[in-house]
């Protein structure tokens, strides 16, 4: 089965095309990929690619289709395109609010650390704040070189899910 997914500003159309065990075999648009994939714990994968090894930690978002997509060296939103997704965006089309300019959390937590403050320039994959969630700590990071306008949050605060921490501009 062929799913479409939508990584910041490019979709891409990928495949499972075949897997054994920890093997899997994917098509990304028209290039085959062997991987070995591990879950290790719930939402976080060992991915090996070329003798290479990358860990990625999956986040649900604001929907079941979209994810939050932490690696070592960024973060960014992953979301699944079916049909209803297809749907509702030519729906919505030019209505939309993109929140890239906002870091809100995914789930309940309590911050940990915020490194940044008001005022300053941040790059793209510079850690922006530090949740912890279930016993497990996620790094937020800037998508692209921003500057940081609000800080809504406290070190030591509890957040809600969905809850707008830091402001960019």
């Amino acid at each position: 089965m062929a799913y479409e997914i939508k990584l910041e500003h490019r979709t891409a159309r990928i495949e499972l095309l075949n897997r054994a065990g920890n093997k899997v075999l994917l098509a990304v648009d028209d290039l085959k990929y062997e991987l070995d994939v591990v879950m290790l714990e719930k939402g976080i994968y060992s991915i090996l690619y070329n003798g290479h090894s990358y860990n990625v930690e999956l986040i649900e978002g604001a929907s079941n289709r979209e994810y939050i997509a932490n690696t070592f060296a960024r973060s960014f939103v992953a979301e699944i395109i079916d049909a209803e997704t297809k749907y509702l965006h030519n729906r919505l089309q030019g209505t939309e609010h993109k929140g890239e300019n906002e870091i809100s959390s995914p789930m309940p937590g309590k911050v940990v650390k915020i490194p940044v403050s008001v005022g300053e320039n941040v790059t793209a994959g510079q850690t922006l704040i530090v949740v912890e969630a279930m016993k497990m700590q996620s790094e937020f990071k800037a998508t692209a070189d921003r500057i940081v306008k609000e800080i809504l949050v406290n070190e030591g605060e509890t957040v809600n899910t969905h809850q707008i921490m830091i402001k960019l501009g």
